[in-house]
């Protein structure tokens, strides 16, 4: 009984890391390089716009669109590591 309470605990830490990984990532994305550190990227051109206009468009999206499907692998690998994975 408390070693499934150890694994249960040690599976939701891993998970909470994951989690807390991705929204970094998704906040840096999102609010640094495109509203923060805008005009610090306003020099680099990407596709006839601004590197900073482009992350704050099209960047942010792309990074959460990816960042869910590495949520997906990575918790794949979670479940299969700690033995919930599905049939």
């Amino acid at each position: 009984m408390a070693d499934d309470k150890n694994m249960a605990q040690a599976y939701w830490q891993a998970n909470l890391r994951l989690i807390a990984g991705c929204l970094v990532v998704w906040a840096l994305a999102s609010y640094g390089f495109g509203i923060l550190l805008r005009p610090i990227l306003a020099g680099i051109s990407v596709g006839g716009t601004d590197l900073g206009f482009w992350f704050a468009q099209q960047g942010s999206i792309l990074t959460f669109i990816a960042l869910i499907f590495f949520y997906a692998w990575k918790m794949n690998q979670l479940d299969n590591k700690f033995g919930v994975h599905e049939e």
